[in-house]
């Protein structure tokens, strides 16, 4: 007998329904090779069933086939290079050859690409074109959006099987959330703010793993810096916005500074998961016991019981990046700002260390659904 507090299994009412999943899962097994995740492809096959029993319109039907095919084919590109650093870089299609703004970003992608990272741009021309022409075909992933008016892929990318073309724009805005390890943007229009303020709003609310955000000015320019003004004046001095958030970016107008806030962010640090309640930190170099009580002093804000503590992977990391040594505590989940903070101290523990330019692939963090919206999920009428 299932335990209250037990979250019942996701499937149909119908047992010989159910059945024909299980036996089509596992002769698809049979067929590919045993699959690690097999039971969310039973729950994939029972949601799409659902839609039969609910009579879905035609047209969400499309959407939904749609989405889970391009994602799919995206998944697939992008999975030989997991665990290479990959940079998602914005800006304005409209920006001409020989801009001060084009220029930046050409010399941006040409210097990151030669610190061993990839460049990923939605694949148009301006900012796009000129960041992907400094990284090379060979180091870019082109996210192409179909649009009435705009826009086809630019020289560089055209015909490139790193080339993707979405039909919409969330699937598209999931792909560069789950692949970057880093985002730059260049003076853009709705678009360039649209992405910088979303994936600032992610690492803010959680929703997303903690990565460095960079926008960049041409030269003396001023573009930027005058958006961070608005941010400081408007957002932080009311309290829209907590001042430690304004850790989750840096502004410049100096490339070099930007590569190196890119690399150094990564100096020590190597990536984070939640294990239950306790964030983990993978760091390639451990904090000693000095250093350890320093961090325990300075961020009890943002532990919310126990200390921050240092120790191996745990058991439920499985095989994920086993090496290293884990910074492990209760982590408040709304100070990220502080978390930021947090990471910059790792990394100036090891300020001789190499650079890493393995990664591994970012933990989507799914927050967890009250007891009303587990049944209404679970309802299939």
């Amino acid at each position: 007998m299932s335990r209250p507090n037990q979250r019942r299994r996701y499937e149909l009412k119908k047992p010989e329904l159910n059945r024909a999943i299980e036996e089509l899962v596992d002769q698809a097994q049979q067929t590919y090779g045993d699959l690690e995740g097999a039971d969310y492809v039973r729950q994939l096959l029972v949601s799409a069933l659902r839609m039969v029993h609910d009579h879905a319109s035609s047209a969400n039907l499309k959407l939904l086939n749609s989405a889970f095919k391009e994602l799919r084919h995206a998944f697939r590109v992008f999975e030989p290079y997991e665990h290479v650093r990959k940079v998602a870089v914005f800006g304005s299609a409209r920006t001409q050859p020989g801009h001060p703004d084009w220029d930046q970003a050409h010399r941006f992608a040409e210097r990151i690409a030669a610190e061993g990272w990839m460049v990923i741009t939605g694949a148009g021309d301006g900012i796009m074109g000129a960041a992907q022409g400094g990284a090379g075909r060979d180091a870019s992933f082109g996210v192409n959006i179909r649009l009435p008016v705009e826009q086809r892929a630019n020289h560089i990318i055209a015909g490139d099987p790193k080339l993707i073309n979405f039909r919409y724009f969330f699937t598209r805005k999931v792909v560069f959330v789950k692949e970057a390890h880093a985002i730059v943007l260049f003076p853009g229009g709705f678009g360039t703010h649209d992405e910088g303020f979303e994936a600032l709003t992610l690492m803010q609310t959680g929703k997303s793993e903690i990565l460095p955000v960079v926008f960049v000015d041409a030269p003396g320019g001023s573009y930027w810096k005058d958006w961070e003004h608005y941010v400081r004046t408007h957002l932080c001095e009311r309290s829209l916005i907590a001042r430690s958030d304004l850790s989750l970016f840096k502004i410049t107008d100096d490339v070099q500074a930007a590569i190196d806030e890119l690399v150094s962010f990564y100096q020590n640090y190597h990536s984070s998961r939640y294990v239950g309640d306790r964030l983990v930190i993978r760091a390639r170099r451990a904090p000693g016991p000095e250093a350890l009580d320093a961090l325990n002093t300075e961020f009890a804000d943002i532990v919310t019981r126990g200390r921050i503590e240092v120790g191996e992977a745990l058991p439920e990391e499985a095989d994920e990046v086993q090496r290293y040594p884990r910074v492990v505590f209760h982590f408040n989940r709304r100070q990220v700002g502080r978390l930021r903070e947090l990471i910059d101290r790792l990394n100036a523990l090891a300020p001789d260390q190499p650079p890493s330019h393995e990664a591994s692939p970012h933990q989507i963090v799914a927050g967890a659904l009250t007891p009303e919206a587990e049944r209404a999920e679970q309802d299939d009428g």
